[in-house]
């Protein structure tokens, strides 16, 4: 099967996009699919909201303390100097003073513990003198210092979190606060792939001549799983049209999407793109890119596609630029996550033609107060070894030429995309 191979496409194909123009090509075209399932609260880690959560009770329940300290009346404050106080008790979180404080007096109190009736302002312990049962307050204590009142974090009533919210441990932790056991998420996405080539060997056997192992198919599952798809993992099809043609419409009956590698240049034994566009619709195949130009994307009957290069790395980068925001915002995700660009110095030299997005592979590291990049190895888009010792990836864009050490340039951050 030919790899990414940069050959002259035919002169009837359309013009090859660039990586802005694709996104918004596919999103303009995605909608999210429908469904939705309620499970537990344990259960919902990575999964997108299908209906917003409603607060059904005041966060937190009751006005209580931010530290420990001491309870008192602020209309007991004199305009000036100290204050003594009383202690008639002790508040606990979860076991509270059960009397009312009065003129003059004060009670003990735990962070977390419901202030008691009559008291209003809270006084840190480290800044008080006790002696026996009195306690002195310090000058310019204010009128409801270190209180955390109902309702604070959130109201009865109000959107704790909306529709479209991927559910992190923050989000887990919100949930819980309001004693919610389960929630409504989105369906998982079905997702349907396949690697192709008569070239490819599956892992655990020897390699005969010519033969190279289909790394490709892992790489998927592992970035489909970490999104929660359902996955149907279709093997290796083999370089014939009948052979394809039966993958292609037995994925299209059993999922939302179905992603191939391979197949997608202007090679000999390269069906995929004519497939799709027999069979169903193709958007556009071609981009200005780097690794990755052959990327298809259309549609087969009700299933999205997406046709990815052969080569690894191609693979590894047209998924995070293209494919995963599109499973996102399929499975209901608003808004898309921002990745932003973030400036680095580079410590070593890169060529580079202008008219193509380059997406290097990189080490970002603090050296010496400043934030350098340096490419992470050899940068052949068959090589997996840069890539899994990379943390980033180094892009260069279309206008951009050679680039020299000590230049700025922009670096995309895999903490979090990938």
């Amino acid at each position: 099967m030919s790899q990414d191979s940069g050959c002259a496409a035919p002169s009837s194909s359309p013009a090859s996009l660039t990586v802005d123009a694709a996104r918004r090509l596919i999103f303009d075209r995605l909608t999210p699919v429908g469904g939705y399932e309620r499970i537990a609260l344990r259960a919902a880690l990575g999964r997108i909201l299908a209906e917003p959560v409603i607060a059904p009770c005041n966060v937190p329940a009751h006005d209580n303390s931010a530290m420990d300290g001491y309870a008192i009346r602020a209309d007991d404050l004199p305009e000036s100097g100290e204050a003594s106080f009383q202690v008639v008790g002790t508040a606990y979180a979860g076991r509270g003073f059960s009397g009312i404080v009065g003129a003059g007096q004060a009670v003990r109190i735990m962070t977390g513990a419901v202030v008691p009736m009559g008291a209003d302002t809270i006084v840190v312990q480290e800044i008080v003198q006790t002696d026996g049962d009195r306690v002195v307050v310090p000058p310019g204590q204010r009128r409801g210092q270190n209180l955390r009142r109902a309702g604070e974090d959130l109201a009865l009533g109000a959107i704790a979190l909306p529709a479209g919210k991927r559910l992190g441990p923050a989000e887990l932790g919100l949930v819980a606060s309001l004693g919610i056991a389960e929630v409504s998420v989105t369906r998982r996405l079905r997702v349907a792939f396949f690697s192709t080539g008569d070239e490819l060997a599956s892992i655990g056997r020897p390699l005969a001549p010519g033969e190279v192992y289909d790394s490709n198919r892992y790489t998927l599952f592992g970035a489909l799983t970490r999104l929660g798809c359902d996955l149907l993992d279709m093997g290796v099809i083999r370089d014939e049209p009948e052979s394809m043609e039966t993958a292609f419409r037995e994925a299209a009956r059993h999922a939302d999407v179905i992603i191939t590698t391979g197949g997608v240049s202007v090679g000999e034994a390269d069906f995929i793109r004519d497939l799709m566009a027999r069979l169903g619709e193709v958007s556009f195949w071609k981009l200005e890119i780097k690794p990755g130009r052959p990327m298809a994307f259309g549609r087969l009957g009700s299933a999205w596609m997406f046709g990815l290069p052969g080569n690894p790395v191609a693979v590894m980068v047209t998924f995070y630029q293209f494919v995963q925001d599109a499973l996102l915002h399929l499975g209901g995700l608003t808004p898309l996550p921002e990745r932003p660009l973030v400036p680095a110095e580079c410590a070593d030299a890169i060529r580079k033609q202008p008219g193509r997005r380059e997406f290097l592979r990189g080490r970002l590291s603090r050296e010496d107060g400043i934030w350098k990049v340096r490419l992470s190895g050899a940068q052949g888009s068959g090589i997996l070894r840069s890539m899994s010792e990379a943390n980033c990836f180094i892009v260069l864009e279309e206008t951009r030429g050679n680039v020299a050490p000590g230049d700025a340039v922009s670096v995309q951050l895999f903490d979090g995309l990938i």
